[in-house]
């Protein structure tokens, strides 16, 4: 498919000023940067002399940060926990802008938080902390409340679900009901246990091993790329499947359409942490803008060229957008 990029950058000057409501897992992203000299002599491992430590917004807070370096007026939804690590995440999204008031606190679990130690450029192991289990019914009717509250007028709803307990059945369903009912833009990042749970969203975005985790198809040729994409637009009823395939670009499937294929645009690749948020954030603000989902893909696949050729979790401009076009 041919694009016409004069018009395409006049999307991505028209993101600003957009409200969308991201709902989802909220993690709190460390990492531990420093240099490897040696081997330890107590286990074959390297010791790490640490040089730097930086705090990250990661998760769904991510994605609330990659839209508002887009223009976004943003206001996150989710669940932290009563803990320094709560109050550190919040400060972190007052610093941005992003709207944190509607966020829940659950005494019963802690804030999620994953370290990741680099050294010369290269993770060298990451720990995660974080309590796998379902909100209980009061934490979640809160939750409902909140987002529906925070729901009203919104342009999109965008879903960001790392399976961590936030986004079940009551709240997705009331979520997607009210969305349809105002003409919000719904857009999902999914994980495979619960892509059945965002049945009439607008648009589903998984990964090349989501897709075949939730389609059951194994995806080693074109062929199979497309019967799984296909697949799923058809059991989720959705407007528009798209599935991002690391180096072999991404593809889009629309309902009554025709499949379109979007080339990779990353030149040098550093790091992939948090290019499928970028991906999600570009398109979600593309097609609120009024974009068609082939060029919200367009966009959503150059903006995610930019994230990867830098370490660690990164946002895009509308500048750095539309100078990549």
């Amino acid at each position: 498919m041919n694009f016409d990029h004069a018009k395409l950058r006049a999307f991505s000057r028209g993101l600003a000023g957009k409200k969308v409501l991201v709902i989802g897992d909220l993690m709190a992203d460390h990492y531990i940067w420093g240099k490897v000299s040696r081997i330890s002599p107590e286990a074959p491992i390297p010791v790490v002399h640490v040089q730097e430590e930086t705090w990250r917004l990661g998760g769904a807070a991510n994605v609330a940060a990659n839209l508002k370096a887009l223009g976004a007026a943003v206001t996150l939804v989710g669940v932290v926990g009563k803990d320094p690590m709560a109050t550190r995440l919040k400060a972190m999204l007052e610093e941005r802008g992003i709207n944190a008031s509607s966020i829940v606190e659950d005494e019963s679990r802690p804030t999620i938080q994953k370290t990741r130690v680099i050294a010369q450029q290269q993770q060298v192991v990451r720990v995660d902390r974080e309590k796998h289990a379902w909100l209980d019914a009061k934490v979640r009717e809160a939750l409902i409340a909140r987002a529906l509250e925070a729901a009203k007028g919104v342009d999109a709803i965008l879903f960001s679900d790392y399976a961590k307990g936030v986004l079940t059945q009551p709240v997705v369903s009331r979520l997607i009901d009210f969305g349809k009912g105002q003409g919000s833009v719904l857009s999902v990042d999914p994980k495979p246990a619960n892509i059945g749970l965002f049945k009439g969203s607008s648009i589903i975005t998984p990964n090349q091993g989501e897709a075949q985790a939730a389609s059951g198809i194994t995806l080693d040729s074109d062929s199979h790329v497309e019967e799984a994409g296909r697949k799923l637009l058809k059991e989720l009823e959705c407007k528009a499947v798209l599935i991002t395939r690391g180096e072999h670009g991404m593809n889009l499937f629309e309902a009554g359409g025709p499949s379109t294929h979007i080339p990779t645009r990353a030149r040098e690749v550093f790091d992939v942490t948090g290019a499928g948020d970028t991906v999600i954030a570009t398109l979600t603000l593309a097609l609120a803008a009024g974009a068609s989902y082939a060029e919200a893909a367009y966009l959503a696949n150059a903006a995610a060229g930019i994230v990867v050729g830098e370490i660690g979790v990164a946002a895009v401009t509308p500048a750095e957008l539309e100078q990549a076009l």
